[in-house]
């Protein structure tokens, strides 16, 4: 009798298996490859984001030799579904945008928003009063109103509320759109000042939670909907604009015992929660504290990360980024912020600003990222306006004073993620076997995969695109970026 339930029990877990397999193969592809499209861009000259090869062709499988480059993508095994990519659209940004013509203010909507003229964004980082790229620092209160009687977002309505609500109309009708707080109100911190730095005050905690509620509740209201918020931009850093310091456990503790409890309360309990959002270099420990409390981590949908830890030695830790995917599967990563720091116009052809966002891209993805947003979707030729001094790179430049628009390579490195990898895609597991050549791969929703690969090195690169047994010869010239497409 033991051994007939045994028998049962067994052929009950094996049919369960088969079962589970068949569902799996039923979301990998059917492929009978024979041709795509490639699209390349290339530093230093004119071709950007130009269709180059609109029949490359498929054969029977070609094994590499050790001295050749290649590419393998393996589609049956898919790994994150993709959310999307955008940038912040920031005070200094919408102030930028309206000192352009009207004929530019539309090309720039159309160029980073619409999918046949454009790249197609769909994500977008707002900021919660104001940050250092804004003209001058501000709340929503009055000094000392704890209750929050005075809270008002009409300094948003001059520039930034209705530059975002363009923005949405530009993409369709929707972006997916998150918000960040760069500082608490000076009164609720321990230097009594927005700026360098300082500590949440624990006897604002509550008032502090309620504010985030409020924003979000003013900004919908107004028709922007907010789709998630991290906690804290860039918690563990003293700076000498907008900047607020929180340890692993203070992080943890307010997000358990105000901020989530608070959003549920007042009906928004929807909202995604986006933890850390600073460097790569202390994530992994960020993760472990917050997400090791069963009471905090049911609150975070997701860990946020920065790549200014590449200041340390040039190097990104993108190794932390897998950490933290393997220990915590079940949470997405979202890349909340990147630009090239130091402003300097004679540097905008250096095709390293350009590869950095590719090669972060590509890896950022290939560790389980499931979204990634640029810092200033578009800045003025100074590289602001910053009320601090801090003057960045964007990639669109607004040169306000000739009333042009100066696209730089970055803007087209992202478009060949952003243009051609859409919401709900699957990453597909994807191999490269040069040091030079990098590359990540995604499976949409209608069928099609998408490659990117990246050459970041002075040389030409020849090199074979193998897809499940199917191989085609392609070629990348230096210092470029190519997507290919096949359907």
């Amino acid at each position: 009798m033991k051994k007939s339930i045994f028998a049962l029990l067994l052929l009950s877990i094996l049919f369960g298996c088969d079962q589970k397999k068949n569902e799996m193969q039923i979301e990998q592809p059917t492929l009978e490859i024979k041709s795509g499209n490639v699209y390349t861009t290339v530093t230093g000259s004119e071709v950007k984001l130009q269709l180059t090869d609109a029949n490359i062709l498929f054969s029977d499988f070609i094994q590499p030799l050790e001295t050749e480059a290649s590419i393998f993508v393996n589609t049956s095994k898919l790994h994150q579904t993709f959310l999307g990519i955008g940038a912040a659209l920031t005070d200094a940004s919408a102030e930028t945008f309206y000192k352009l013509s009207k004929e530019n203010q539309d090309r720039f909507l159309e160029a980073y928003y619409s999918l046949d003229n454009g790249i197609g964004y769909t994500l977008a980082r707002t900021i919660i009063h104001s940050c250092d790229f804004s003209s001058a620092s501000y709340t929503y209160i009055e000094e000392g109103d704890t209750e929050l009687k005075t809270f008002s977002i009409d300094q948003d309505k001059k520039f930034r509320i209705p530059f975002t609500k363009l923005a949405i109309e530009a993409a369709g009708g929707k972006l997916t759109m998150y918000a960040s707080p760069w500082s608490p109100p000076a009164f609720m911190k321990t230097n009594n000042n927005m700026l360098q730095g300082g500590s949440l005050k624990p006897e604002f905690y509550q008032p502090w939670a309620n504010y985030y509620a409020k924003f979000i509740k003013a900004y919908e209201k107004e028709g922007i909907p907010i789709w998630g918020l991290s906690i804290q931009n860039e918690p563990m850093a003293k700076q000498t604009w907008e900047s607020c310091i929180y340890t692993a456990e203070e992080e943890r503790d307010f997000l358990k015992n105000n901020l989530g409890p608070t959003l549920e309360k007042e009906g928004l309990g929807d909202k995604k929660i986006i933890v850390w959002d600073h460097n790569r270099d202390l994530i992994f420990e960020r993760a472990n504290v917050i997400l090791s409390d069963p009471e905090a981590s049911k609150y975070v949908w997701g860990i946020g990360f920065h790549w200014y830890e590449d200041w340390k030695d040039g190097t990104p830790m993108y190794k932390n980024i897998a950490a933290v995917n393997e220990a915590y599967p079940e949470k997405n990563l979202i890349f909340t912020e990147g630009t090239n720091e130091k402003y300097d116009f004679n540097r905008i052809e250096d095709p390293k600003l350009a590869e950095r966002y590719g090669k972060s891209m590509i890896n950022d993805f290939n560790n389980g990222t499931v979204a990634w947003t640029d810092w200033n979707i578009l800045l003025d030729e100074t590289g602001g306006p910053n009320h601090v001094g801090n003057l960045c790179f964007a990639p669109v430049i607004g040169d306000t004073k000739a009333d042009k628009l100066i696209f730089t390579n970055s803007y087209y490195y992202i478009g060949h993620f952003s243009k051609f990898i859409r919401p709900g895609a699957k990453r597909i597991s994807t191999g490269t076997t040069a040091n030079h050549l990098s590359a990540t791969s995604f499976l949409n929703v209608d069928g099609s995969i998408v490659v990117v690969a990246l050459n970041d090195s002075d040389n030409a690169i020849d090199y074979m695109l193998t897809i499940d047994g199917k191989t085609a010869k392609l070629n990348m010239p230096s210092r470029s970026i190519q997507t290919v497409i096949l359907n």
